[in-house]
């Protein structure tokens, strides 16, 4: 289930945008802008707030709590309503459009007509863009891809979110009396960057009352089947809910098969198929006549993956095809095929097996690992919540350091200054006692230039404890420019993380051509952390990526980027990540004691 508040902030975000193109006030813009981020960063929920408890909320004013107040009441926001009234339909989907943006937008509706996502692929393949005002010799092919990035993304759920409401649909369910065990599967468990939908395993010898609970949510917008074994539902966000219940017997190797992915599932079946058994969501069985493992079934479990409903009879739960050989628990099927239990972030055919067969398997990097945050900000910038607010809930989570790093001066809509930035470095010295077992750690998130030099001058950056540096704009250079600016970047002493690499925001914004071997070598000389951005929009490094990198010897800082105190629990999309790259707390720069740590961060007595 959408977090209301969430809801709530696409709502104000959409208004902002309206505002921009039916040529508003800009200022009335930035506000709900703001307010929009505001609401999402809220750590309370808003539902039970009126228009007064909602301006408690910082940046929600009298008129915008007004709109929140009323749409909570009645599912409506009126302002909204009209603008939407004054753009077609087809002309606020092409606002989605990564590189489209609303100004374009209607720009591209006043000077062609252009109405549609399908109308504005036409007139790029046509050559028609190139008259229209903001529209330059590479724009038509960085719309192709934002319209395919689109596309893609359709009908696909975030991480966060689609974790939010698996988690409250595995606790409804967990809590019906007779469930014995529940726990969501598929590419979820694997922690893939995005979801088609949640599979979710539960156990109990009557599966009727699991079943009504899961209709009876209130986001439930559609049933879609429901029967004893398995209720497929649709939420009012059009996400699909698979539940499936099994004997407490079968709990193992339903899980097994229900996680996925299709990939490691057929290896783990042909692995059965030659030592004579047969494996399926029911179990592993001994083969029965025929040919060893014959009529092995062709579901592979793997959730949104595979397009299986589940239904497949595979085995046989009445064990027709041979004895039952193991499938009460993941590790009993494991192992009965000679393995160790394999994490499900690996399980993806990257030669997981072939590791485990030979010992070899990672000892996974965990949440529990880390020892602090290289990367948040606070309100002097883009943040939301104060520099004692982030500090406070950071304690809150146990780290040992813990680093504010607000944006520098040349991303100019901040408005950083010397002043400012040096002010904030005495208040956090000030600081400095309020949790003793936490280091504060003074730093910035610096802009990667063009050419790549960065906001201000050595002898300032000296200052720092630490430097995060990211790429903020020019984001079409070409591949020589972006891997010119960022590998000068690596190079310069003062840098000790390359934030969000690529830029992407995933299903809105592609990644910048760059060479990425290129970088990766540059970091690992240069001694240069590269940064897995927690954020779920973001979730940058890729963990194809971060596995190259690996290769070359790069460290990692696994970082919330945190704009608000609930962002601040974002590294555990982070962990995911890194753990479906296969990296171990040895690979994380933030997982080190402060002593070795600090060490790193003295790029120039590496070199």
């Amino acid at each position: 289930m959408t977090r209301l508040n969430d809801q709530v902030q696409e709502l104000l975000q959409e208004y902002a945008d309206l505002i921009s193109i039916t040529g508003g006030d800009a200022f009335r813009a930035r506000a709900h802008e703001k307010a929009a981020r505001s609401v999402a960063g809220y750590p309370e929920d808003i539902a039970g707030l009126d228009a007064k408890g909602l301006q408690q909320i910082p940046g929600v004013g009298k008129s915008t709590a007004e709109k929140i107040a009323q749409y909570l009441a009645t599912g409506r926001m009126e302002a909204l309503e009209t603008l939407r009234a004054k753009i077609p339909p087809g002309v606020r989907e092409m606002m989605a459009v990564p590189s489209v943006g609303p100004k374009r937008a209607l720009a591209l509706y006043r000077d062609l007509d252009i109405a549609s996502v399908d109308q504005l692929a036409e007139a790029v393949r046509a050559d028609r863009l190139s008259g229209v005002a903001g529209f330059g010799e590479r724009s038509g092919e960085r719309i192709l891809h934002g319209i395919e990035l689109m596309r893609q993304s359709g009908g696909r759920t975030l991480l966060d979110a689609a974790t939010e409401q698996a988690e409250q649909i595995v606790a409804t369910i967990s809590a019906v009396p007779g469930c014995t065990r529940c726990a969501y599967a598929g590419s979820l468990r694997r922690m893939r960057e995005t979801v088609g939908d949640i599979d979710v395993l539960a156990t109990a010898e009557d599966s009727a009352p699991l079943m009504a609970a899961l209709t009876g949510l209130p986001s439930v917008a559609e049933v879609v089947v429901s029967g004893p074994t398995k209720t497929s539902v649709r939420t009012t966000k059009g996400l699909q809910v698979d539940l499936r219940v099994v004997p407490e017997g079968d709990w193992g190797a339903a899980l097994v098969y229900f996680t996925g992915s299709k990939a490691h599932n057929i290896k783990l079946r042909t692995m059965a198929v030659r030592a004579g058994l047969k494996l399926s969501e029911y179990g592993l069985f001994e083969a029965a006549g025929g040919e060893p493992g014959e009529g092995s079934g062709s579901g592979d479990g793997s959730g949104d993956d595979s397009g299986n409903d589940g239904d497949d009879n595979g085995g046989g739960r009445d064990g027709k095809d041979g004895r039952k050989v193991v499938s009460a628990t993941e590790e009993e099927v494991y192992a009965a095929l000679g393995l160790p239990w394999i994490a499900p972030p690996l399980r993806e055919d990257r030669g997981e097996i072939e590791a485990a067969l030979r010992g070899g398997l990672p000892e996974l990097v965990t949440e529990a690992d880390l020892r602090g945050d290289l990367h948040t900000h606070t309100d002097l910038t883009d943040g939301l919540a104060t520099l004692e607010e982030m500090i406070d809930t950071a304690a809150a989570r146990g780290y040992a350091y813990y680093a504010v790093t607000d944006h520098a001066p040349d991303l100019v809509m901040q408005r950083m200054t010397d002043e400012k930035m040096l002010a904030q470095r005495e208040r956090l010295r000030e600081l400095a006692g309020r949790h003793r077992r936490m280091r504060l750690l003074h730093g910035t998130e610096l802009n990667i230039g063009p050419a790549g030099g960065v906001d201000w001058p050595a002898e300032f950056l000296a200052g720092f404890d630490v430097c995060v540096a990211s790429v903020h704009s020019h984001f079409g250079a070409d591949r020589a420019a972006q891997t010119r600016r960022l590998v000068r970047a690596c190079e310069n002493p003062h840098v000790h993380v390359i934030g969000h690499l690529t830029t992407r925001r995933i299903g809105r914004r592609g990644p910048i051509d760059v060479d990425l071997d290129a970088v990766f070598e540059a970091a690992a000389r240069t001694g240069t952390a590269i940064e897995i951005n927690s954020s779920p929009q973001r979730l940058d490094l890729r963990d194809e990526d971060v596995l190259r990198a690996k290769r070359f010897g790069v460290k990692f800082s696994i970082d919330s980027d945190a704009h608000a105190t609930g962002h601040l629990a974002y590294p555990r999309y982070g962990i995911g990540t890194a753990q479906r790259a296969w990296l171990t707390a040895e690979d994380v720069i933030n997982t080190w004691p402060w002593q070795r740590l600090k060490r790193f961060l003295r790029k120039d007595a590496l070199r």
